[in-house]
């Protein structure tokens, strides 16, 4: 797939100084251009690598002025950076705008399928499934039974989306993300035995969701696992069964949030953090990576530590915990000093 410079510069309204006919049809970082590629300038600390480019094409602002002649040809907008991005999600949608149904694969009788749906190979639709316009699901994906799925969904290769699941409109599920398996449900009995509770409800996903790869949200035991619109989760997470997630809340790798636990809006959560179950926590929460909650936060609160801290609270003591081995010493001396007095 190549782009001439003409055409890059009318996606991203920019003006073209050099060879308008040049054509690309991959992208680089812009020390490593390679000819037949584009790539872009942002940061001023990579000025001195737009003259010794090799990449046909770099997207600079505006009011860039080369110090040096140039072999790249250059593409002016307002700003690099955004304009990359937006090239970027151009390219993704015109790369990933799959159209029909590949072989072998299964389709269940009374499934529904809207316009513009590809189906890649040995990926299994099952009874009842309905499915909107413009969703693409490829290779090797499991689409469960009674399960409902809005338009401009791309669910990619290997994920599984187990029965009654319901995923709104622009959502994104990354591969191997395993979205409406059982929830960790288990009573033990006298013997120290352990009884499986069965998991009868389902997982919601509200519009503009993305789920990253090898993620895992449980169905609830009953009624609903949710995920407000706008919740973006990183890859290899774990939500268990009946959590319930705020609008616009981002949550980073290997967070586990356990069981029953509600989380505001707006909330950021760093890496490796782990959630009790049963608590909720509030709007606008910033939690720092590999923290851990056990208790109910409200709005607003910045956390940090295991169990977290608030994180002014947590900086003033880890200055006192990293000084410890020279305060016991000083304790020590002062205690041998009243002892031989």
């Amino acid at each position: 797939m190549k782009f001439t410079a003409t055409q890059i510069a009318g996606i991203l309204e920019g003006e073209v100084e050099g060879n308008p006919q040049i054509a690309v049809h991959k992208l680089s970082k812009i020390e490593e251009g390679e000819s037949g590629s584009l790539t872009f300038l942002a940061n001023p600390k990579y000025t001195s690598y737009i003259y010794s480019t090799k990449a046909s094409i770099t997207i600079v602002n505006k009011d860039f002025i080369p110090e040096q002649s140039l072999s790249t040809t250059l593409i002016k907008v307002e700003d690099a950076y955004k304009s990359f991005s937006k090239l970027l999600e151009y390219y993704n949608q015109v790369k990933n705008n799959k159209v029909g149904i590949e072989n072998p694969s299964y389709i269940s009788e009374n499934a529904e399928y809207g316009e513009g749906f590809y189906l890649g190979a040995f990926a299994y639709l099952g009874n009842n499934v309905k499915i909107g316009d413009n969703v693409k699901i490829h290779p090797n994906a499991f689409i469960g039974d009674n399960v409902r799925i809005g338009d401009n969904v791309v669910v990619f290769a290997g994920a599984k989306i187990h029965s009654e699941t319901i995923i709104g409109n622009n959502c994104v599920i990354h591969s191997g993300a395993i979205i409406g398996a059982d929830g960790f449900g288990f009573t033990p009995n006298a013997n120290g035995e352990y009884s499986k509770v069965p998991q009868t409800g389902n997982v919601i996903l509200e519009d503009n969701v993305d789920v990253g790869a090898g993620t895992t949200i449980d169905r609830a035991t009953l009624g609903s696992t949710i995920l407000r619109k706008g919740v973006k989760l990183d890859n290899q997470i774990q939500i268990a069964h009946n959590v319930e997630i705020g609008e616009h809340t981002a949550i980073a790798a290997q967070t586990g949030v356990a069981g029953s636990t509600k989380i505001g809006k707006h909330c950021l959560i760093g890496g490796q953090v782990g959630i009790v179950g049963h608590i909720t926590i509030g709007d606008r929460v910033r939690i720092q990576a590999q923290s851990g909650i056990g208790r109910n936060v409200k709005n607003d609160e910045v956390l940090q530590g295991s169990p977290a801290l608030n994180y002014g609270d947590f900086n003033k003591s880890y200055v006192h915990f990293k000084n410890l081995p020279k305060l016991v010493n000083q304790i020590s001396n002062i205690e041998k000093k009243v002892e031989g007095e």
